[in-house]
């Protein structure tokens, strides 16, 4: 006999999020439900999921918005950051990631250090343009310049 789930994670070679699926009760008695895999596809069930597809939805939509119209505010940012220099104008250590989102923090805006793109740590003077991410597909660079102190 077979069972109506809701995948309620992703499952290999079965299906992924808010699939539903037909499996053997079984498999979905002693493997699925135990592990919260999967919820039995009841008529409330499947309305309740939905509905909270549409809450999630509806949800990241908003956060789009929020992180494409700080991506517009942060591109037209020029970030001053100063740094010690030795001889030829050579940085006493480097401006990494972290230096950056400490600059951005004093200017307002909160991103993690984690979501902000150097291929190196900057090590000499100069205007650089950084890549920070605001969320999966939204993304902008910033003008980062290093000066003397």
């Amino acid at each position: 006999m077979n069972l109506q789930v809701i995948l309620s994670e992703n499952v290999p070679n079965l299906g992924q999020v808010g699939d539903i699926v037909d499996v053997a009760s079984g498999y979905a008695r002693n493997y699925l439900f135990p592990r919260q895999l999967a919820i039995l596809a009841s008529n409330r069930n499947v309305k309740q999921f939905e509905h909270t597809k549409r809450l999630v939805a509806a949800k990241r939509e908003k956060a789009q918005e929020e992180a494409t119209a700080q991506a517009k505010k942060l591109a037209n940012l020029a970030l001053t950051i100063p740094c010690q220099v030795g001889e030829e104008d050579k940085l006493f250590g480097s401006v990494t990631n972290r230096d950056i989102a400490d600059a951005l923090a004093k200017e307002g805006y909160t991103v993690d250090r984690r979501n902000i793109s150097l291929d190196k740590p900057i090590k000499s003077l100069g205007v650089f343009p950084v890549s920070v991410k605001l969320m999966t597909d939204v993304t902008t660079e910033v003008q980062v310049f290093v000066v003397a102190e």
